[in-house]
């Protein structure tokens, strides 16, 4: 059988039509180790160092997964709820923010709330790069720096009238996690979340001082993405971790290691409706058809491209971590078909 996965995984991946331009790493596994796995191009173009197993990888809104977990570990320890409003939580001034917006409608991307980077702009791109020529990239180290960038915003719809996507959510929900645990935001994921989970290439890199074995993110031009992304990722965003890390994150998740079953369960849950296959839960994507059901987490950014996705009825957890800007998602889409046709 494994013999037989490993064939119908390597058909997909040579049919994907940019896999001799990919550089990143792609990897199936499931809980008897890995199925297959492909590390191609450079984690440092200058000087040729190869891309392999244990390169970490930056992963863009990839970071929204540990965000949500971040938030619902606070509601499984009774420190924070679902209805909590967002102006009874923050000590600031959130200008235009709705004053019903939720943490439900946070974790759900139901809120409504302006979002800095507004990624239903067909112009998302040219306007994000607008923002990091007003705010240096060098200054975004913490989270109440973003809030100059939301809080004039004005609300894109009424909280809980629709799902729409935003990152300015996800920069508050760090900013509520900051507030009811009183200790920063990334020390609480590093101290909840990567550290339990043993999570031994995971962590928030600085851009200006990244670990050995860090992949160099590449703009389509050829340059790094050193001036294009903040110094320190929040949690919106720019988390690094490495392919075995993302699978023993999913065994957590799944094992009850992170949250209880009752917790896990709301966390799973479809809490708000993209289309007819796709939801989200809190704080992670849902695909469910009548031949298969998977959850998923996805990042893009300059130099970043990045999904992963666990099918819990095979137990495969499913990678990859880029560092250009081709796009992975076909192959996503690609495996996903392979699965619901019971074909390995």
């Amino acid at each position: 059988m494994k013999e037989k996965y490993k064939m119908n995984i390597e058909k997909v991946w040579n049919e994907w039509q940019d896999a001799d331009k990919y550089s990143g790493v792609f990897r199936v596994g499931n809980e008897q180790g890995v199925l297959f796995e492909k590390c191609c191009g450079f984690r440092n173009k200058n000087e040729e160092l190869p891309n392999n197993s244990d390169t970490a990888f930056s992963i863009a809104s990839g970071t929204k997964l540990f965000t949500g977990l971040g938030v619902c570990k606070l509601i499984n320890n009774e420190k924070l709820s679902l209805a909590d409003k967002l102006c009874d939580i923050l000590p600031y001034d959130l200008g235009q923010i709705d004053k019903n917006v939720t943490v439900f409608h946070l974790l759900t991307h139901t809120s409504g709330v302006g979002d800095y980077i507004d990624e239903d702009d067909e112009n998302c791109l040219e306007k994000l790069q607008d923002l990091y020529n007003k705010y240096p990239v060098y200054l975004w180290e913490r989270l109440e720096y973003y809030l100059q960038m939301i809080t004039p915003l004005p609300p894109k719809f009424e909280p809980g009238e629709r799902y729409g996507y935003s990152n300015s959510g996800f920069v508050l929900l760090g900013l509520v996690i900051e507030a009811v645990s009183g200790i920063p935001y990334q020390k609480f994921i590093e101290d909840n979340i990567i550290a339990p989970c043993g999570l031994k290439h995971t962590g928030f890199y600085r851009m200006d001082s990244l670990p050995a074995n860090t992949a160099l993110g590449y703009m389509d031009d050829g340059r790094t993405n050193v001036f294009n992304l903040p110094v320190l990722g929040g949690s919106d965003g720019g988390l690094f971790t490495c392919a075995e890390d993302l699978e023993k994150l999913w065994h957590a998740i799944f094992s009850n290691k992170i949250l209880s079953d009752e917790i896990l369960q709301v966390f799973l849950q479809r809490q708000s409706v993209i289309n007819d296959k796709e939801s989200y839960g809190l704080g992670v994507y849902r695909f469910e058809d009548s031949d298969n059901l998977f959850y998923y987490a996805v990042g893009g950014d300059f130099g970043v491209d990045f999904f992963t996705a666990h099918f819990p009825g095979q137990k495969i957890t499913i990678s990859a971590l880029g560092n250009t800007q081709i796009n992975t998602y076909p192959l996503l889409e690609a495996m996903a078909l392979l699965l619901s046709e019971n074909g390995c």
